[in-house]
């Protein structure tokens, strides 16, 4: 999704997700189901180009708490660390839902962000957020829908994998 040319999360037509336990219980704060498709919960991939006030550390820490809001997530923690001496911050918010980071050069007006929530929250409310806080020339999104293919890997029952593990 390219959202150089002005687009809006709100000209998207969103179909809404039903969130459920794995149990079936009726809890509303784990997987998701869109268009018959169940999955662990919708992570944005974003890139700001060309953007301002990267550099400014409460800036940032009030737009991730304006993005939080807005998903009608809920934050457990903000850390953030504003880097010497090009000024670039990275961080996280901590979200009962997931969580949202942030990596910025400032030098190169660039930011990289991850939002990434399950539960009933609207991510995708995050990207008009960051949108106006950053003023980016260009914004990118990337949509990936986390564990879409879990019904292949989970049989249902808690047994070790007999596969090997590969350390990198």
């Amino acid at each position: 999704m390219d959202l150089d040319h002005g687009s809006s999360t709100a000209q998207t037509e969103e179909k809404l997700s039903r969130c459920l336990s794995p149990d079936g219980e009726g809890r509303k704060d784990f997987f998701c189901e869109r268009d018959g498709v169940r999955y662990a919960g919708t992570h944005l991939i974003i890139d700001l180009v060309r953007a301002e006030r990267l550099d400014d550390l409460e800036h940032i820490e009030h737009t991730l708490r304006r993005c939080v809001e807005v998903a009608g997530a809920t934050l457990l923690h903000i850390h953030l660390h504003h880097f010497t001496p090009n000024g670039g911050v990275s961080g996280v918010a901590v979200l009962a839902e997931s969580h949202i980071s942030i990596h910025s050069w400032p030098e190169y007006g660039y930011a990289a962000l991850d939002v990434f929530m399950c539960g009933q929250t609207n991510p995708k409310a995050a990207i008009d957020v960051l949108k106006e806080a950053f003023s980016p020339g260009k914004v990118v999104v990337k949509e990936h829908m986390r564990g879409k293919e879990m019904h292949r890997w989970n049989t249902g029952s808690k047994r070790r994998s007999t596969a090997a593990s590969v350390s990198v």
